[in-house]
């Protein structure tokens, strides 16, 4: 009895075309994150625009830069 040498799955065209389906979306993500998330982005006097947006009042300006990032109790 003759032995069938092993083919490779990549002679089904069904396999081909799903390998190439995905390397395309793989392709299209990876540009995506590279030009919209390169890096986080921090809005401009952010916690004032929020409180004024959910309290309807504007913040005071904080005494240092430091106090930007801590939050004060009521």
């Amino acid at each position: 009895m003759p032995q069938v040498p092993p083919q490779s799955p990549w002679r089904i065209p069904l396999v081909r075309e799903i390998g190439i389906i995905l390397l395309v979306k793989l392709a299209i993500l990876l540009t995506i994150k590279a030009v919209w998330f390169t890096e986080p982005t921090v809005p401009e006097n952010g916690s004032a625009r929020v409180s004024e947006r959910l309290l309807g009042t504007p913040q005071t300006a904080p005494a240092s830069p430091a106090s930007l990032n801590e939050e004060e109790p009521r």
